[in-house]
């Protein structure tokens, strides 16, 4: 995209405020692995080097901080504006979610439910190279909600997320003044 997409604004926030909007409303503490930029406590990560280095430094984070009580830790990517509360809250029951009825290759696996040990085999997998989140999903072996499953609580549009400048004319549109912006439930 060429600028930082937590950064960028749809109807008046930041998709990272956005975000994290949504993640306040299914789960507690809510943490911001990125560049503070969404209003919740952040672990900064100014190299931005993806989502599994992310999951990394939070599996660091949690280390260092009372585990107790903390059976499961809920990923959300910043670029997905159209995401909802109503599919979050699913997230606390499942492991992750497939958004293609033919293969798990398409699943956003940076929006998924992962327990402590996940986050360890995150740490463990970025230290010997690993650098995509389908390393992890592959030595995880997490199950998978098909769209059969989740399907009443969401369209599968709420997956769609803003990787170029035409996903996000597609997803957000314009209001012909240059600012971009929408109005997404």
């Amino acid at each position: 995209m060429g600028r930082d997409k937590a950064a960028m604004e749809v109807a008046g926030t930041t998709l990272a405020r956005r975000v994290g909007n949504v993640l306040s409303e299914v789960a507690s503490p809510c943490l911001e692995v990125g560049s503070g930029v969404s209003g919740l406590r952040p672990i900064l990560d100014v190299e931005q080097r993806g989502p599994l280095v992310a999951l990394a430094k939070a599996s660091v984070w949690f280390s260092q901080h009372e585990r107790s009580g903390i059976r499961h830790v809920l990923t959300l990517a910043c670029d997905l504006p159209l995401i909802t509360p109503a599919l979050s809250d699913g997230w606390w029951s499942i492991r992750l979610i497939a958004r293609s009825s033919q293969s798990w290759a398409a699943t956003p696996a940076a929006c998924a439910r992962w327990t402590l040990e996940d986050l360890d085999l995150a740490t463990r997998a970025v230290a010997e190279g690993a650098t995509a989140m389908q390393e992890l999903v592959q030595i995880a072996a997490p199950d998978f909600v098909w769209p059969a499953e989740w399907v009443h609580v969401a369209s599968p549009e709420v997956f769609d997320d803003v990787d170029t400048p035409e996903d996000w004319q597609r997803i957000v549109g314009a209001t012909g003044s240059g600012t971009r912006t929408a109005d997404v439930a």
